[in-house]
């Protein structure tokens, strides 16, 4: 039988698992305006569950910046585990895109780093300066692309504002459609990073019900969720 202590350390786990999920949704939208309300409302917890865990919004932000910062060094690190230099590189811009750093830049400069993050986006950038150099030198990718640029690149395809605007409506109907279009959309701008053509663009052709549905009323007459 699972002791009272076990159980009530699976739900800490649980809890914070949500709240880092939810404040990475809410900074999305809101950016550093994020309350710690409609973060907790998000998670499906109290506030009160929040400060327990989080003393302040900042301690929150930074232990947003230091899981993010892992996840970067991590997906570089994996990129530059393989053997093709074009695939690395994706790999790294892929794994970036998709755990959302862009849902981050708005709250830089709001909370003090720490050592360990400073020597986390040291690692990073170094890292991915290796991947790039690995890619200019197969000749694969566009000459004159800098890391930076990558990076810049990056934070813009991690935010979707399509689908957060459906999803602020309640039009989940339309989740797998948008879902698609954004892979297209970054498909499309990754590939513009290539030295040579690439290939077909991926996913079905998006049409325009995506931007006609964000301008109809809900069929039923409801108000969007808050």
């Amino acid at each position: 039988m699972t002791s009272s202590r076990s159980w009530r350390s699976e739900e800490v786990a649980r809890n914070d698992r949500a709240l880092l999920r939810a404040a990475r949704e809410v900074l999305a939208v809101d950016g550093a305006h994020a309350s710690v309300a409609s973060i907790a409302a998000r998670a499906g917890v109290g506030v009160g569950s929040l400060y327990r865990r989080y003393r302040t919004k900042q301690e929150l932000f930074q232990r947003l910046c230091l899981i993010a910062l892992r996840e970067y060094l991590d997906a570089a690190t994996e990129g530059l585990a393989m053997d093709d230099p074009w695939e690395g590189l994706m790999h790294y811009a892929m794994a970036s895109i998709r755990s959302g750093p862009g849902s981050l830049a708005p709250v830089a400069g709001t909370f003090e780093l720490t050592d360990e993050m400073t020597e986390l986006a040291g690692q990073g950038d170094r890292a991915v300066a290796r991947l790039v150099e690995r890619a200019h030198r197969a000749k694969v990718l566009r000459a004159g692309v800098t890391p930076v640029d990558l990076e810049l690149l990056i934070e813009q395809l991690s935010k979707s504002p399509l689908q957060e605007q459906l999803q602020r409506q309640g039009r989940t109907g339309l989740d797998d459609a948008a879902r698609n279009a954004r892979e297209r959309v970054i498909a499309i701008a990754l590939s513009g990073l290539r030295a040579v053509p690439a290939g077909p663009v991926p996913g079905r052709p998006p049409g325009y019900e995506l931007f006609a549905m964000r301008w109809a009323p809900p069929a039923d007459g409801a108000q969007p969720p808050e």
